[in-house]
């Protein structure tokens, strides 16, 4: 893939205040993970990208050390490399490199908890009511959501199946995709490997 840089520009973002580890590779303690709740973790987004990749929100280990899909044993990183995006497999530290080839990270909810179980409908609704703006004003070519409840709850579709949306936000396609997370095991690695290669391939 060609480099991106010029285009896609690294933005700035505001630390969340009393972090004890920002963006580091130090592994956090238990003391760490327990005052991670409720943190937020900085996009990793520019205008125009080709894929916008959306969380449900921050895992305690991503609080704690301010990096998308962090715990290990998530399939996230892993998965993007097996499907192609990236030519090496990124560790979470690196996930600012992803807008060299025009892709990027954000959330539904920027709120960590110990598990996306522990959002209400209210909240994932206001979150996709947030995602539709922030979609809106940087334009991705795709915006693919990682969680199928997750997507159905924040946008009232209940039926949605995995895979390309007939509804758009904008110009911008709608990919779902499963949660990488460990957690998840309806999919297993090679599963999550074939379906991200097929939004890749689009």
């Amino acid at each position: 893939m060609s480099c991106m840089t010029s285009r896609f520009p690294p933005l700035r973002h505001r630390l969340a205040p009393l972090r004890r580890h920002p963006f580091s590779r130090t592994p956090p303690s238990r003391t760490d993970l327990l005052a991670a709740q409720g943190r937020s973790v900085p996009d990793v987004i520019a205008p125009g990208l080709r894929v916008l990749f959306c969380g449900i929100n921050p895992g305690l280990y991503s609080g704690a050390v301010g990096h998308h899909f962090a715990r290990p044993g998530n399939r996230f990183w892993p998965a993007l490399h097996a499907a192609g995006f990236t030519p090496r497999l990124l560790p979470p530290f690196a996930e600012r490199d992803l807008l060299r080839s025009g892709y990027g990270i954000t959330n539904l909810v920027n709120r960590a908890t110990a598990a996306a179980d522990e959002l209400s409908r209210k909240q994932l609704q206001a979150g996709a009511r947030r995602l539709a703006a922030k979609v809106r004003r940087y334009r991705p070519r795709i915006l693919a959501v990682l969680g199928l409840g997750a997507y159905r709850s924040a946008f009232g579709e209940p039926k949605t199946v995995l895979g390309r949306q007939a509804k758009k936000i904008g110009d911008t396609q709608i990919w779902v995709l499963p949660n990488p997370s460990g957690l998840n095991a309806h999919y297993q690695p090679k599963d999550l490997a074939r379906l991200f290669r097929a939004l890749r391939q689009a």
